[in-house]
């Protein structure tokens, strides 16, 4: 009886019984079988293939966190400034707005494997701020509904000058606007967007954008010339 094969016998199989006997007595040639040492080759190359495969998955995915990581860094380090500016005059609030902009970070990282198109990386960054920002707003219309609307503290000078939207009459105007029209004029005038972009961030059509814009342009002109 012949040795049984190391893989074979490693599977917790029962050795397999020899073939050959009756051929053998009756003077028949024994039937050909895979020669031990290639069969002893197949389980190995099997193992390797799969080990292989397994690293390869968990290169991949570190690789993918890695990107995740150098990309988000490198956006933050370019847009934060700009989106914190972009959500202080949406939520009315500096402190508010810088952690609507983190949260928007985060949130993107987290979803950065499923990003389908990272080049959109920014415009996500500014959909994500608009609609945190919009319950940022809604939750504290809840808290606050009947309450009076307080001003904030003013900004600092390490803030910078925000340019003509941060002038005092602007901005108290500005609060008085219904969400959309607000969210429209500070996307279109002060991010400097398209009527595209508007509509991706707002999730509304162009139309609907250019209605909020005139609308809020309308309401603004009107309070500005009553404040002169």
């Amino acid at each position: 009886m012949k040795a049984v094969p190391r893989w074979f016998a490693a599977r917790g199989r029962p050795a397999p019984e020899p073939r050959e006997t009756a051929a053998t007595e009756r003077g028949e040639s024994a039937p050909l079988r895979r020669k031990p040492d290639e069969a002893d080759t197949r389980p190995n190359n099997v193992t390797e293939t799969m080990v292989a495969a397994s690293s390869a998955a968990a290169i991949t995915a570190e690789a993918a966190e890695w990107d995740a990581d150098q990309a988000v860094t490198q956006l933050y380090s370019a847009h934060y400034r700009p989106l914190v500016r972009l959500a202080t005059l949406l939520v009315r609030d500096f402190a508010t707005a810088e952690e609507v902009v983190q949260d928007a970070f985060v949130a993107m990282h987290g979803a950065w494997r499923r990003l389908r198109d990272p080049n959109k990386a920014v415009a996500y960054l500014r959909q994500s701020v608009v609609n945190k920002a919009r319950s940022v707003l809604r939750h504290r219309a809840v808290v606050d509904k009947h309450a009076p609307k307080a001003l904030p503290d003013e900004p600092s000078a390490e803030h910078g000058a925000l340019g003509l939207l941060e002038r005092a009459a602007v901005i108290e105007a500005l609060r008085g606007l219904p969400t959309r029209q607000r969210e429209a004029i500070v996307l279109r005038y002060y991010g400097d967007f398209s009527e595209a972009q508007i509509a991706d961030a707002m999730g509304i059509s162009k139309g609907a954008v250019k209605s909020h814009t005139a609308r809020g342009i309308a309401a603004l002109r009107s309070v500005l010339e009553q404040t002169t």
